[in-house]
């Protein structure tokens, strides 16, 4: 397993394209510098009324595929 640190900060209007599936991935740009695309569906979970913001975990497998998405305490 591999883990990737990011933080997000997408307003509740631009998170709209996503979840209406307009836009079907989401490309973050970890800590490390690495790129990941990571399928919207998975954020819906942290959608707030502001949109999403925070700081996040994704949990890789070796076939790099997604396994986890975390929210990370500030």
């Amino acid at each position: 397993m591999r883990y990737f640190y990011f933080s997000l900060n997408i307003q509740r209007t631009e998170y709209l394209r996503y979840y209406q599936g307009s836009a079907a991935r989401v490309v973050v740009r970890a800590h490390d510098g690495r790129t990941l695309s990571i399928p919207a569906i998975n954020l819906r979970q942290f959608v707030t009324h502001a949109g999403i913001q925070g700081r996040f975990r994704a949990t890789i497998d070796e076939n790099n595929r997604l396994i986890a998405l975390e929210r990370q305490a500030d």
